[in-house]
């Protein structure tokens, strides 16, 4: 009842143009393509279902080679897509969700790897076709997300690849049926490294559209408890920007972590940081509310570099570096203990790592963890079931404010606004004639998602797959 072969795949972007800049890393974005992806089973009755999954299509993240322009990376993760696409649909035999995904796994790695494009922007194509085919399949079996992956419906088998074998005594079906979705989860702000912090800093050409700007406004605006503070990698700077921010929220901030984004060269320069951070005095209510650093090493450091000593202080988490299924087994072994989850490196392997954090836990006592990161992530389909995955895995917060950077919904019609806002009322408002995300105090209300698909409700969703730019 739950295998099929895919019968179509097909890619449809548009632009998301920003209203404020964005830079993290190397990169400044003012503008972005979205991918929305559609596809169409067929299983064996004869019967065709379809489903959808859309995901930025963000430069200088997977890949952050200076030598790369960001339409080359933009390239790199379309090639990512159509490379799955071909393996996909080349297989013609009637298979579940997790063998769609897991048979093809290396064949995509490989051929990406032979193109220069490395794991993580391979991992890209993979991520968005699984939850397109999840999506239908819940369709199809008339059932929520929810409902699919606490019954394993998409039938994953941990015995099936060397890459997750570590995992082939673990109780996966106890673990998922134990698994209770949030409700609510808190939204971590994150503040980008050219963020504005106070009124004083503000231009004359930042917008007026109703919406903060800088980080003084955001506070009060949406009543946020949980942030996430950009790293540059230059410890001084770092340190007297820390001691700005802190001015602003260490009164409302309950939870605070950090983001190298890899910009600390090597484990050596993270330490000065860090010892700064540590002995700061401005700093010290700052530091005991910081839950975690996420990725502060390049990604080429991180697997090579042990961080034991830190780690005992403060627990350090792998993001840009976790490129393939094992990557958190290989980083625990240098002293990590957390792991990211995101959208775009696959609902799969953040099921995977979450049962690691479990099986780790009982077998060490050691406070393994995961953590929902993601801050490009539009309003939509895209929004909507990466807060799905995140809910059913019982994260109390999540990084959370591509929002922030755009005027809501307005680059899409105004019907299709509504739809949205008709179909999910608890997580989006309208205000000043625009859908947009709904926070507050802090909080997303996530109540709408228990619906049936992959939080689409229906079939291709709410998507006017008419008004796309480019499809191919």
């Amino acid at each position: 009842m739950n295998k099929f072969r895919i019968q179509e795949i097909s890619f449809h972007e548009r632009s998301v143009n920003l209203r404020l800049p964005f830079r993290f890393g190397v990169a400044t974005l003012t503008k972005c393509p979205q991918v929305h992806v559609l596809v169409r089973i067929q299983f064996p009755n004869g019967k065709e279902v379809e489903g959808c999954s859309a995901e930025m299509m963000v430069p200088k993240w997977f890949d952050k080679n200076i030598e790369l322009s960001n339409e080359e990376n933009i390239d790199q993760l379309r090639f990512a897509l159509k490379t799955t696409r071909d393996a996909y649909l080349q297989d013609r035999l009637f298979k579940c969700s997790w063998q769609h995904f897991i048979q093809n796994y290396d064949q995509v790695i490989s051929i990406c790897g032979g193109n220069g494009i490395n794991p993580l922007a391979a991992s890209y194509g993979p991520a968005l076709i699984d939850r397109a085919l999840i999506d239908a399949l819940c369709h199809h079996l008339n059932v929520s997300f929810y409902e699919c992956m606490k019954k394993n419906l998409v039938d994953i088998d941990l015995r099936s690849h060397k890459k997750v074998n570590d995992l082939a005594d673990f109780d996966l079906n106890r673990f998922l049926s134990n698994l209770t979705p949030s409700v609510k989860i808190a939204a971590r702000h994150t503040v980008g490294l050219i963020d504005p912090i106070f009124r004083s800093e503000l231009t004359q050409d930042m917008p007026k559209d109703g919406l903060p700007v800088c980080l003084e406004d955001i506070v009060q605006f949406y009543g946020h408890t949980h942030y996430k503070l950009k790293l540059s990698g230059d410890s001084e700077v770092d340190i007297h920007r820390l001691e700005k921010i802190a001015n602003v929220i260490c009164d409302s901030a309950q939870v605070i972590t950090l983001d190298g984004n890899e910009q600390y060269s090597d484990v050596s320069k993270f330490e000065m940081f860090f010892e700064k951070f540590k002995t700061t005095h401005a700093l010290e209510a700052l530091f005991q509310k910081t839950l975690f650093v996420e990725q502060p090493i390049r990604r080429e450091q991180t697997l090579s570099n042990n961080v034991s000593e830190i780690s005992r202080f403060l627990p350090l988490l792998v993001d840009e570096s976790d490129g393939d299924l094992d990557t958190f087994i290989s980083a625990i072994k240098l002293g990590y203990t957390g792991i990211s989850s995101k959208s775009c490196k696959g609902v799969y392997k953040s099921i995977i790592n979450a049962a690691r954090c479990v099986q780790m836990r009982e077998l060490t006592g050691i406070a393994y963890f995961q953590s929902g990161e993601d801050l490009t992530m539009q309003a939509g389909v895209a929004l909507q079931q990466d807060l799905a995955l995140v809910s059913l895995l019982g994260l109390s917060h999540v990084e959370r404010n591509g929002h922030h950077y755009v005027n809501g919904m307005s680059a899409i019609s105004q019907k299709e606004q509504e739809e949205f806002h008709t179909s999910y009322p608890s997580l989006y408002e309208s205000s000043n004639e625009v859908v947009r995300l709904k926070i507050k105090q802090g909080q997303l209300d996530l109540t709408s998602l228990d619906c049936k698909g992959f939080a689409t409700v229906h079939e291709r969703a709410q998507i006017d797959w008419d008004s796309m730019n480019l499809v191919y």
